[in-house]
């Protein structure tokens, strides 16, 4: 019998082979890929991305929250905790804030005289939740949301009334504001008559300002604008036993210390003092 003879440059591998070949392939690098993303550092990932960020040229803008929420504009962690959490370990003292404690049981709610750590709770969440609605029932206002400023810092609970690039809230050089100024400042004074603490105002102006009178300068001008913020508070409600004090610190403590010519320095800056700590009995004379 005549046996079928190879054609020319012909294999013995049959085709369903290598399609079968090529797919394993497939499958292969496909696993690899998979155990790779799964342990991947982060830190290498972020210097990737900065790398890309700065290969497309990204341009990283900071800007101050404003207390009024508008469509795109961030808003600050405390602003968004409307409420205080309420909630007490009184029964359960062996919770995860008091395992690092060195007193458990009932003597957890004692004083630790030797590190004096009390504990206080934050009092500016609710109060900041509050001003940003009163600043919300006002819609003439809106135009204006990035102006408000409402900063929880060391000292306090601190709103800024700020100028902006082309939206300032006081016309230049003079020491009353403007009528939409004065109804955020306005707004405000019932809320901050209703807590307990004092209020420091402070006037700020921006380096660089030109001032035609040579005896009226900066220090003059920040402190008549606090000063007039002051009455503004006083008159929508505010006590005058709630003034700790008024000052005016021209241009010496800039807001953006990088940048003391911007706008945004020249402001007023109203303080929610924070109340001293009690003293334990142990340690009052």
């Amino acid at each position: 019998m005549a046996t079928k003879e190879k054609a020319a440059g012909g294999s013995d591998i049959p085709e369903w082979l290598v399609t079968f070949a090529d797919l394993m392939s497939i499958l292969v690098c496909f696993f690899v890929l998979l155990i790779s993303f799964s342990i991947q550092d982060k830190e290498k990932l972020q210097v990737v991305a900065g790398s890309v960020k700065e290969a497309f040229g990204v341009i990283e803008e900071q800007a101050k929250a404003g207390i009024v929420e508008r469509d795109g504009n961030p808003q600050r962690d405390y602003v968004k905790e409307l409420a205080q959490n309420e909630t007490t370990n009184d029964t359960d003292f062996a919770s995860e804030s008091h395992d690092s404690a060195e007193k458990q049981g009932p003597e957890a709610n004692t004083y630790d005289i030797e590190k004096n750590n009390v504990e206080l709770p934050n009092h500016f969440s609710l109060a900041a939740a509050t001003l940003k609605q009163a600043w919300q029932d006002l819609p003439d206002i809106t135009s204006v949301s990035d102006n408000l400023i409402v900063q929880e810092t060391n000292e306090g609970l601190n709103i800024v009334i700020a100028d902006q690039e082309g939206r300032p809230m006081f016309p230049e050089n003079s020491k009353y504001p403007y009528e939409i100024t004065r109804k955020a400042i306005a707004a405000i004074a019932p809320v901050l008559d209703k807590l307990p603490n004092q209020i420091r105002i402070t006037g700020h102006t921006a380096a660089g300002a030109t001032y035609p009178n040579p005896r009226y300068g900066p220090w003059e001008l920040s402190s008549d604008r606090a000063n007039v913020v002051r009455n503004i508070l006083e008159e929508f409600g505010l006590s005058p036993d709630k003034i700790h004090s008024v000052v005016g610190r021209a241009d010496a403590e800039p807001f953006f210390p990088n940048n003391p010519y911007l706008s945004a320095n020249q402001r007023v800056s109203i303080l929610v003092m924070k109340e001293d700590p009690p003293v334990p009995p142990e340690l009052k004379l």
